[in-house]
């Protein structure tokens, strides 16, 4: 790349996009790299402040921006995620179909800790549609070394930075604790809220059972969704620390094995995760999630719903970032809650 006066520039070629601002009307490009400059663009050039342009010098040891913007969107690109065009050496990431995001972060800061190149994404285990940008990717100077870029597809590693799961089709089976409601003195408020947020992840709901505070109800509810099919069990009521508050035994009793009760989030601190011969998960869901904008809930629904298996320290990360400031409105998910990783 070498520098030349404007007027000096007609036939020769552009090593970079040039970007034309007229204020309150548009900004884009106005001379694309590669464009091979003529007599007519000299004006147009002066015009937007262009007294010197860049053009192309081959040096097999350096780099254009667009092509090392290449190099960082190969570090992304996945199933289920597709390039933007290549523009002033940007390069974004698409996402192709509704799904969960996940990121290796810690891959991610490897790549970013190199000089001179940078990949924004949106945070792990993001809920995410066809359509949306999922990272942008770009370097610093106009060119740059190819050792710095073999330095970075070393580091990036064989495996995508990105993935997107799209969501399972499970059956879900809604079983409501509470003698209060199993009789009939108050109206369940749990269900039509179970069903609203079950529902952006294209669920089927097998039904709801609204059973007694009694563990053998309880127990049979849950095996009677189980032997219906269901890929999923929601367990609401019960699940407070009182004496009568026997969701848990109950879902124990089934022969689920518990991955924690409670998790370091509020509001949502009673939250209960089993899983049923291995694979089933089965959640007791506390109070605050019939009536809390966004609870524990809303953080783990979209990953069991894409299929990732939970484990203890998955919810214990979720302490960074798990506390819920209230905002009214609720903003949800466009907010810090639950972005602690």
């Amino acid at each position: 790349m070498k520098q030349i006066r404007t007027e000096d520039a007609v036939g020769h070629v552009l090593c970079h996009d040039i970007t034309q601002i007229i204020k309150d009307v548009k900004k884009g490009v106005a001379f694309k790299k590669g464009h091979v400059v003529t007599e007519e663009d000299i004006p147009v050039l002066l015009s937007i402040g262009k007294e010197h342009l860049y053009i192309w010098e081959k040096d097999e040891k350096m780099l254009h921006e667009n092509e090392a913007a290449e190099i960082l969107y190969s570090l992304c690109d996945n199933e289920y995620i597709s390039p933007s065009e290549v523009k002033e050496g940007k390069i974004e990431a698409i996402a192709t179909c509704d799904g969960l995001l996940k990121v290796d972060t810690e891959r991610l800061m490897d790549v970013n800790s190199i000089d001179q190149v940078m990949i924004a994404t949106r945070h792990t285990n993001t809920m995410v549609h066809a359509g949306d940008k999922l990272a942008g990717t770009r370097v610093i100077p106009l060119l740059i070394e190819k050792e710095v870029m073999e330095e970075v597809k070393r580091v990036g590693g064989d495996t995508p930075l990105l993935k997107i799961m799209p969501y399972l089709h499970k059956k879900v089976g809604i079983v409501t604790t509470g003698n209060e409601v199993f009789k009939g003195r108050i109206k369940d408020a749990f269900g039509p809220v179970i069903r609203k947020k079950l529902e952006p992840f294209g669920a089927e709901v097998l039904g709801q059972r609204i059973v007694d505070d009694k563990i053998e109800m309880i127990t049979d509810a849950i095996k009677s969704f189980l032997e219906e099919g269901a890929d999923m069990i929601v367990c609401t009521g019960g699940m407070s620390v009182d004496p009568d508050d026997v969701t848990p035994t109950a879902i124990k009793e089934v022969g689920a094995h518990i991955v924690s009760y409670g998790a370091p989030v509020l509001p949502g601190a009673m939250f209960l995760l089993a899983y049923y011969e291995k694979d089933i998960p089965i959640m007791g869901l506390p109070g605050c999630v019939m009536y809390a904008g966004a609870t524990v809930f809303d953080l783990v629904l979209p990953r069991l719903m894409a299929g990732e298996k939970l484990v203890k320290r998955d919810l214990v990360k979720l302490g960074h970032g798990g506390l819920c400031t209230g905002c009214k409105p609720c903003v949800y998910p466009h907010c810090s809650f639950g972005k602690g990783e």
